[in-house]
């Protein structure tokens, strides 16, 4: 982790009312630090997949509503989508256990590289959620 990257992050979730984040991307810091706010419904649990990012770590909060978020480390699944560079993702087969968290307002998940993970999962009388998802670039 980059700690100058993570510092600015916390410093734009400090000065910010995140209630009133538009929908969409904003850059904090170039390519090196942005968050994007998205917001719409959840998904049943098999419409989800597995995924992880090796330039960036995810923060995720939730804004309103609650989801499911699955984690896992990366080590022991079995990778279905190669690594994209151009995406910065890989995915990892859907049968693979991992350990499941709900994610309310209350909640900052923090996913790094070796941690793949499994959002925006149903839960029950939530059936829309908004959130924001931080991408701080890792230091290599």
């Amino acid at each position: 982790m980059n700690k100058v990257y993570w510092d600015k992050a916390m410093a734009f979730l400090a000065a910010t009312n995140i209630d009133t984040l538009s929908v969409g991307k904003h850059v904090i810091d170039g390519e090196n630090i942005f968050v994007s706010v998205s917001e719409g419904p959840t998904k049943e649990y098999d419409k989800t997949s597995w995924e992880s990012h090796r330039n960036y770590l995810d923060i995720h909060l939730m804004i309103v509503g609650k989801e499911r978020i699955g984690m896992m480390d990366t080590a022991t699944a079995t990778v279905t989508n190669a690594y994209d560079a151009a995406k910065d993702v890989a995915n990892y087969d859907l049968n693979t256990k991992g350990n499941y968290y709900v994610a309310d307002p209350n909640t900052l998940l923090i996913f790094f590289p070796q941690d793949a993970h499994r959002p925006s999962i149903h839960v029950d009388a939530y059936d829309k959620v908004k959130k924001l998802v931080f991408k701080i670039r890792v230091a290599q």
